[in-house]
């Protein structure tokens, strides 16, 4: 995997099939406010558009690379002409694919995402693990891009992906608590507690 950005290079211009306002502007023009625009990106990383998903790549790679996150943590479609507000029920990408070389703190792992992006875990990429008061299985997350304050654009590890992240975990120490983590670029990730000897507890 070679990393870069998602799709060639494409000039802005009227989105054709979809019929999105988003178009390429005269040099120096203010964006124009849109307020809600009818996208929604699902959890499972389709892309809809008025209900109806879009099923282009070229198109899902061109909207998500004007994908911007603000200060508040929402997301928006935003070209030098326009901006409007998107919704998306979790992250806006999702993590397929899972390479790594080296190990312990040489090791490097490289995610593709579903919109063809190399994303290279680090101490500037981390990967994070949410965990829900209701007792659902951890959600990992792997920084994509930063937005415009303290909410990153991160892409959802799915579960094959993360079952293989898992199987390359090794004990570490953080914050004086030994977890199971992996390593990357010399960075340690937690994934999760230490399982219990139930042998030696009960001992």
């Amino acid at each position: 995997m070679n990393e870069g950005l998602p799709c060639p290079t494409v000039q802005l211009a009227p989105a054709g099939p979809v019929g999105s306002p988003l178009l390429t502007p005269p040099a120096g023009r203010v964006p124009v406010e849109c307020g809600d625009l009818p996208f929604v990106i699902r959890r499972d990383g389709v892309w809809m558009y008025r209900g109806t998903s879009i099923n282009r790549k070229e198109l899902v790679c061109l909207f998500a690379s004007v994908l911007k996150r603000d200060a508040d943590g929402l997301f928006w479609l935003r070209t030098p002409a326009e901006r409007g507000r998107i919704a998306v029920e979790d992250a806006p990408f999702i993590a397929v694919e899972l390479d790594w070389t080296g190990d312990g703190p040489t090791q490097v792992l490289s995610f593709r995402t579903n919109v063809d992006q190399v994303v290279t875990a680090g101490p500037d990429r981390p990967i994070r693990v949410a965990y829900k008061p209701d007792g659902e299985e951890p959600t990992p997350y792997i920084f994509v891009r930063a937005g415009d304050g303290a909410h990153p654009i991160e892409a959802r590890i799915n579960r094959a992906t993360y079952y293989e992240l898992v199987a390359l975990a090794v004990p570490g120490i953080v914050d004086g608590r030994e977890m199971l983590g992996v390593w990357s670029r010399g960075a340690f990730f937690p994934l999760g507690d230490m399982p219990i000897d139930e042998e030696l507890d009960n001992a």
